[in-house]
């Protein structure tokens, strides 16, 4: 059986490691995402978290009931980075761009984390508060629910796949990455046009476009389709202002 966490208060309250740090799960988190940054999801354990704070790794888990525990919680500080200092503007359309693009920023730029934590599903604070911010936005809108649920399902689980995609690509050595990417322009780009018109007449896009996060285009697609539906609904217009192609 687990040993139950203590709480945030009692925590504070006992004495600092032999360095002098004050620990709370809030530094653990912060240094966590630094080890992962640094020596990837097998460099991130119990003794080595501990080592780096100077305390012994057993006092981690008066903080976490284990390192699963520690898992989600770096999921769900990576989304409070992400809605930190967010705010509705009332244009849905707007909104959940933003919403979405500052979810996959926050992911893509901690990609090890991000490889561990985007399938995940923490129901803590950050994450309820994100899928609260997501629904209230497509039902201000006037979105009906059954559809509301069903944009909802869509726009996150697509968030998180790119995410995860692009997280994937840069937690590469960074040789295998330049290597991925000089395939479009080194194999690609000199296939015999008999045998592939389509991607020798493409070649040159193709080699420009594939280095990049298809993420924006893929939710910009997302957003013209809902926006349709919600005007086959007779639902509200606001948030339509711009179109699909603001903030491309």
């Amino acid at each position: 059986m687990p040993k139950p966490v203590v709480p945030e208060e009692k925590r504070r309250r006992r004495r600092p490691t032999r360095s002098g740090t004050v620990l709370s799960e809030e530094l653990i988190v912060e240094t966590a995402l630094r080890m992962l940054r640094e020596h990837g999801s097998t460099g991130l354990t119990a003794r080595r978290l501990g080592l780096a704070l100077d305390a012994d790794p057993s006092t981690l888990y008066r903080y976490f009931r284990g390192m699963d525990d520690l898992t989600l919680a770096i999921g769900d500080a990576l989304i409070g980075q992400a809605l930190q200092g967010w705010k509705p503007s009332g244009q849905w359309r707007r909104d959940l761009r933003e919403t979405g693009r500052r979810i996959h920023a926050a992911y893509v730029a901690h990609p090890q984390a991000a490889l561990l934590t985007t399938s995940r599903v923490t129901g803590r604070s950050n994450e309820l508060a994100a899928d609260e911010a997501v629904l209230d936005v497509l039902r201000t809108a006037g979105f009906p629910l059954p559809e509301t649920v069903r944009i909802y399902h869509a726009f996150i689980d697509q968030t998180l796949a790119f995410a995860a995609l692009d997280a994937a690509s840069l937690a590469l050595p960074r040789a295998a990455l330049h290597a991925d990417e000089d395939q479009w322009r080194s194999t690609y780009a000199q296939l015999p046009d008999d045998r592939y018109p389509r991607i020798a007449e493409a070649a040159p896009l193709l080699a420009a476009r594939m280095v990049t996060s298809a993420y924006p285009t893929a939710l910009e697609m997302l957003l013209d389709s809902a926006e349709r539906q919600l005007a086959g609904t007779g639902g509200s217009a606001r948030g339509c202002t711009g179109g699909s192609a603001q903030g491309r």
